[in-house]
This record gives C-alpha cells, sequence and structure tokens, in this order.
C-alpha cells in the first residue's frame, strides 16, 4: 500500500514517467536491467537486503542514477552511511513522505540535494557537535562499533580484520576515550543511540479467531 502510494506521488510530479514498482532487492536489480532508471526511489530495509548495500549494483546497471532514500530511522547512522554513499536525497518515512516526496523529486531532479527536515535537523546537530563519531573515529573504528553495539565477541571481531583479539581490545580501548566514555556497556548504550544496532521488533502472535 505504501508503495502504491509513493508511485501515485510520483505520477503527479513527472507526468508520463514510466515508472517501476520492486517489492525487494532482487526485483529492483531485475527493474533497472530492463530500464535503466534516472531516478530510484529507495527504501533503506527491504525483505532481501539493506538498501545502501544495493545501491552499488543499482549504479552499475544505471551509471547517472540519482537516489532518493526512505527510512523510518533519521539517526546519525543512518545519515552518515547514506552520506557515504553519495545519495541525492533522504525522506524521514515517518513525516510526511508522500507529500515530501515530490518536493524531493524535483529538487533532485534539477540536480540539488534533498533532505526533509528531521533529517537536515540530524545533519545540522552531526555537524555541531565536535565529538560526533563520524569527526572523532577512523572508518575502521566506525565499522568495529557497529560490532561492539552488536555484542560480537572480540575474536570474532578479530576474525572479521584479520587482526589478533589484542588488537581489538586496543581499538575499544581508542574508541572509548575518543567517545568519552568508560566501558563495553557505555558503548553498546551509544550504538544503540546512535543507530547503529537496532532492536528488532516482533511482531505479536495471531490470535486465532473465538468459536
Amino acid at each position: 500500500m505504501f508503495r502504491e502510494l509513493l508511485a501515485a506521488a510520483c505520477a503527479q510530479v513527472v507526468e508520463q514517467a514510466d515508472l517501476r514498482l520492486a517489492a525487494d532487492g532482487a526485483a529492483a536489480l531485475v527493474a533497472c536491467r530492463s530500464c535503466a532508471p534516472d531516478l530510484v526511489v529507495l527504501d533503506l530495509e527491504l525483505p532481501d537486503i539493506d538498501g545502501l548495500d544495493l545501491l552499488g549494483e543499482l549504479r552499475m546497471l544505471a551509471p547517472r542514477l540519482r537516489v532518493i532514500v526512505l527510512s523510518s530511522h533519521t539517526d546519525e547512522f543512518s545519515l552518515h552511511r547514506a552520506t557515504l554513499a553519495q545519495v541525492n536525497g533522504f525522506v524521514d518515512k515517518d513525516g510526511q513522505p508522500v507529500v515530501i516526496l515530490a518536493e524531493a523529486i524535483r529538487e533532485v531532479s534539477a540536480g540539488r540535494q534533498y533532505l526533509s527536515p528531521i533529517v537536515h535537523q540530524v545533519k545540522l546537530a552531526m555537524r555541531n557537535d565536535p565529538a560526533a563519531f563520524n569527526k572523532v573515529l577512523t572508518d575502521r573504528e566506525v565499522e568495529m562499533l557497529a560490532l561492539i553495539g552488536a555484542g560480537a565477541p572480540d575474536d570474532e571481531i578479530a576474525a572479521r580484520f584479520s587482526l589478533r583479539p589484542i588488537t581489538v581490545k586496543n581499538h575499544r580501548r581508542n574508541i572509548l576515550s575518543k567517545l568519552g566514555l568508560h566501558s563495553t556497556p557505555d558503548l553498546m548504550r551509544y550504538a544503540l543511540e546512535k543507530g547503529f544496532v537496532r532492536i528488532r521488533r516482533r511482531r505479536p502472535p495471531a490470535v486465532a479467531p473465538a468459536p
């Protein structure tokens, strides 16, 4: 239903546009192979893949592609990743995405960047924070923080980066120092607050109708 609403919004902005809808990343790749789109509205949480992980493949199929991402998460880490991926627009799904998307499409189609109001506030807060993680941590430390926040043990993190566990401990100590934190639980709370990890909400079990 949400996808259909967004498609209707796109059709109002770009008349006679050739619109293709995709329910997941695999379907998006199939659609891009057949039409090489000028613009993609990309949800960051797809059923089969992270939206930003899909972006590289989409751009290989359509090198001039412009991308507007949609997300219900407007945390600092999501914005950081989207910025590194050089997306052209970022729209908050929890606001008024159908209304805002029309403005985003116009701006991005004209070669400008678009951030919805909430996303712009997050970007401004990061810019004004001298201790923001993207300013004080290295790229590797940012990756490690995501794993530490998810509760990964040192040996698993070490294997991921081809390091010794003692080296991971040293990195952990450096990350704590740079962020002004004092313990691994502090790091895990920080990672949760900034969007490095998320608590997945379980759907309530179905209730059988009363006889």
